[in-house]
């Protein structure tokens, strides 16, 4: 595959931007990927009507202890997820991993109120403060956060980076990581959290007025943009509205949210299969196909940083057939009434009637991501292995 000389800077801005993303995020891959497979089982362990009317751990109460453990070891990499990608993204920034490591840490830790329930904490006026030189600042944890640990790593790193050069080398080893994570935790969790939790927060609302105000067109445009917003980690405020939508199924129907994360979801996974189909290297088609069933099963990591993204055209592929397919699920108001793995199994969540509509979607998403990809594949001038390969080299240098 032939790369292209990117003219303009915003492209090669976008460019740059994707490779760092790649490079923080596919070091991480295993254990996210370990951790979502055990969520998978977990789900198919606790969810009604999957193999009768009742969940297995319903009709065969002795597997409930084995689904409670699954649950800890699934949920763990997720929670404490700012502690991988701190050590990932500093590193990558050209700073210390431990300190990144050492500041997702301060972001989750117990003392702090939960990420999972700072919303519900400032409403109902339960949050606690800490009173630092006459300003409130809010005890928040960013548990499954993603946006703001990549802020602090960067600040982390550069600020590191700074103090290096600057300090003396007697007091250097000491007295650089005290300024650095001091000086990076005043500014997390004065301005760099607060500001990011409305990055998010503006997000989530915005798709909900987005969806309500423009049905199948809205729904189709969420569905075109959702593996980019998987991208920045913004998904992460998702479940929150998800829940609220859930709760009010009665007058909400339920959650549109759901629905399009499956379909985009299946939609990397087919533009994952047909990089397999193309590709000749046995080690590349291993990961393409490994990706692409660890996408139909709702993570997408691995497809979308290890493959898709690398070679860009399956990315953009897989995001034309999530978004043709999530035009259908607005045509059919398609719902979720709860929560469970976004993948071939999302059918289990979705309300019953809509089943049907939700099978259909998952086979356009599918067929059109494969298909697209599949075209502009064997248009290349050059074998996929070469693009992958320098992909992968340029990933290495510039983590260098």
């Amino acid at each position: 595959m032939r790369i292209q000389t990117i003219s303009t800077p915003l492209k090669r801005g976008f460019s740059s931007f994707i490779t760092v993303l790649a490079d923080i995020f596919t070091p991480i891959i295993p254990a996210i990927v370990a951790a979502g497979l055990l969520m998978a089982l977990h789900n198919v362990l606790t969810a009604p009507h999957l193999f009768g009317t009742a969940a297995l751990i319903t009709s065969f109460p002795q597997l409930k202890g084995f689904a409670d453990f699954i649950n800890v070891l699934a949920n763990a990499p997720f929670t404490f997820l700012p502690v991988l990608v701190g050590f990932s993204a500093t590193k990558r920034f050209g700073g210390n991993p431990y300190l990144g490591a050492a500041l997702g840490m301060m972001m989750v830790s117990p003392a702090l109120v939960s990420g999972y329930n700072v919303s519900a904490a400032m409403t109902a006026h339960h949050m606690a403060y800490w009173h630092m030189f006459g300003l409130p600042v809010a005890q928040a944890g960013y548990q499954g956060s993603v946006i703001p640990m990549l802020a602090v790593a960067f600040i982390l790193a550069t600020l590191e980076k700074r103090l290096h050069r600057r300090m003396p080398e007697a007091l250097d080893y000491t007295f650089t990581p005290l300024i650095a994570v001091l000086v990076t935790g005043l500014l997390t969790f004065t301005i760099v959290g607060p500001v990011m939790r409305v990055v998010s927060d503006g997000l989530t609302n915005g798709l909900l007025a987005l969806y309500q105000n423009t049905g199948a067109l809205g729904a189709g445009l969420f569905g075109l943009l959702y593996a980019p917003i998987v991208i920045t980690g913004l998904h992460q405020s998702f479940p929150a509205i998800e829940t609220q939508l859930i709760a009010n199924v009665k007058t909400t129907g339920g959650s549109f949210i759901f629905p399009i994360a499956s379909i985009s979801n299946i939609a990397q996974g087919g533009a994952a299969l047909a990089v397999f189909c193309l590709v000749k290297d046995k080690k590349q088609r291993s990961l393409a196909s490994s990706a692409s069933v660890s996408a139909l099963l709702g993570i997408t990591e691995p497809a979308m940083y290890g493959v898709n993204l690398k070679l860009r055209f399956p990315f953009y592929a897989a995001m034309i057939g999530s978004g043709v397919a999530s035009v259908y699920l607005g045509m059919t108001h398609v719902l979720a009434v709860a929560l469970g793995s976004n993948s071939v199994l999302g059918f289990i969540s979705i309300a019953s009637h809509a089943i049907p509509a939700f099978i259909i979607s998952g086979v356009i998403s599918f067929v059109v991501s494969f298909t697209v990809t599949f075209v502009l594949g064997r248009r290349q001038e050059s074998p996929l292995e070469d693009g992958l390969q320098a992909a992968t080299n340029e990933s290495l240098a510039l983590a260098e």
